[in-house]
């Protein structure tokens, strides 16, 4: 039952009041003056309160100075007699939710009263909910004692509370919106919305009315005036992944928002102002991309202000058991279902794994293991059979390797290593050599040109 407390001096007022309200199903204490119910007010719990401005002594403004500078956060409404402007702005200053005047009708305090509790509990909601997912995206989410992954730590808590503009790289699955959410919610504009965008999920077509919105008629379809990405996310933060997929047109109208803070939406000539923060991340190496003339160069250096790379999973080999053991019983309590136990040579399997899909691909494997094996072991052959494979070992052994009093040829030996990761990296991705060269921690091109100089050929291969 939601509370209210009622000041006021006339006695008749009060009786009035709390008898309506009570009827309407609230619970009701009423006091006579100012100073009793700033006390109440301080010492008991209300959802909202009724205030009469003029009262002897303590007056209602009196009572909404102090809870103001007390940032007591009750909604209240203000009762006067006085139905003047200036009275009502005042009261407004100090946090008063609406004002009613003498003589007034008991419905309309009603749905003045329910209207400020709608209000107070919405507002409570939405606090709670941001409560919620700074928590959720707090730096705790970010698993791994490694030294790469700390250092990411602490480069966040850096930056996070500026504006400036940052460039989120590394590989398809290593995290790049965690880490762009933690930076938001551990920022100033933490209250404010974080607003994503993937460049590549969008056809290009439309992507510019996502990004700044359209007003009514602008294009076939376009039935209503829609607020863009910009829009949605003023004072807060703009997340644009795969930025290195946007078209050159586009790169354009991005660089002037980021120089002028201003853009239209399409089919519109009003200029609308905004205060964003943007944070932007890809896979690809954007350098390259700028001088082959794919992406331009003034923009490139407006988004690269800070740079942030995030280091793929097989170079953080020591945090592997800390993920798994995150992800399994994270996967559990969400799917409501026993955890699986994974035993020490299936463990030894998932570390030797080059984990091309890095964290994303880990997390999708413990899902599979959360709903597959609940409660049981998990050995190596219930893993897929490409982690079980000795090739994905890439670690070189020496303990097979014998020096001869004859001497070996190093070099050799270490070309037909590297002819031989080549060519299972191409079998393994079927000949994607995009994919080959992400196997292989290298450039797509620089694994080009070592299947030329080697003279490498793989039926099937495709680019």
């Amino acid at each position: 039952m939601q509370r209210i407390l009622v000041i006021d001096d006339e006695e008749s007022i009060r009786e009035l009041l709390a008898d309506f309200l009570e009827s309407k199903g609230y619970e009701v204490v009423t006091t006579h003056d100012g100073k009793s119910g700033l006390s109440l007010l301080k010492e008991d719990k209300f959802d909202l309160f009724l205030l009469d401005l003029m009262m002897p002594g303590m007056s209602g403004l009196d009572v909404l100075r102090e809870t103001s500078s007390e940032k007591i956060t009750i909604p209240s409404i203000v009762i006067t007699a006085f139905a003047s402007v200036q009275t009502a702005v005042e009261a407004m200053k100090f946090g008063a939710f609406d004002y009613i005047t003498k003589p007034f009708v008991l419905e309309d305090v009603h749905i003045a009263i329910k209207r400020a509790l709608d209000v107070s509990r919405l507002q409570e909601e939405n606090i709670r909910l941001k409560k919620e997912l700074k928590k959720k995206f707090g730096y705790h989410k970010i698993i791994g004692n490694s030294k790469q992954i700390q250092d990411v730590i602490k480069f966040i808590e850096k930056i996070a509370d500026t504006d400036s503009t940052v460039l989120v790289t590394g590989e398809s699955g290593t995290g790049k919106e965690l880490i762009s959410k933690t930076i938001h919610y551990n920022s100033s504009r933490s209250k404010k919305p974080f607003v994503p965008l993937n460049c590549a999920a969008i056809p290009r077509d439309i992507l510019e009315s996502e990004l700044f919105g359209h007003e009514k008629g602008a294009f076939t379809g376009a039935i209503s005036t829609r607020l863009g990405r910009f829009e949605l996310a003023h004072n807060g933060t703009l997340f644009l992944d795969e930025i290195g997929e946007l078209a050159p047109s586009l790169q354009v109208k991005l660089l002037r928002v980021l120089q002028e803070k201003e853009f239209e939406r399409v089919g519109g000539i009003k200029t609308i102002k905004v205060d964003v923060r943007i944070v932007t991340a890809t896979n690809r190496d954007l350098e390259k991309a700028v001088k082959e003339g794919m992406f331009r160069e003034d923009l490139y250096y407006r988004l690269n202000v800070i740079p942030l790379h995030l280091p793929p999973l097989r170079k953080m080999k020591d945090d592997i058991p800390l993920l798994i053991e995150h992800f399994v019983n994270d996967i559990a309590k969400r799917k409501k279902r026993d955890a699986p136990r994974l035993s020490a040579e299936t463990l030894d399997c998932l570390g030797k794994y080059r984990w091309p899909g890095n964290v994303r691909e880990l997390e999708n494997l413990m899902e599979r293991l959360v709903i597959l094996k609940e409660g049981d072991d998990v050995l190596p052959e219930d893993l897929p059979e490409r982690l079980r494979e000795k090739r994905y070992d890439h670690d070189i052994s020496t303990k097979s390797q014998r020096l001869s009093s004859d001497g070996v040829d190093l070099n050799s030996m270490l070309d037909d290593f590297e002819n031989n990761m080549i060519v299972q990296a191409l079998e393994i991705s079927k000949g994607v050599k995009s994919k080959a060269a992400n196997l292989l921690g290298l450039n797509r091109t620089t694994l080009i040109e070592k299947m030329k100089k080697k003279a490498i050929e793989f039926d099937g291969a495709k680019k």
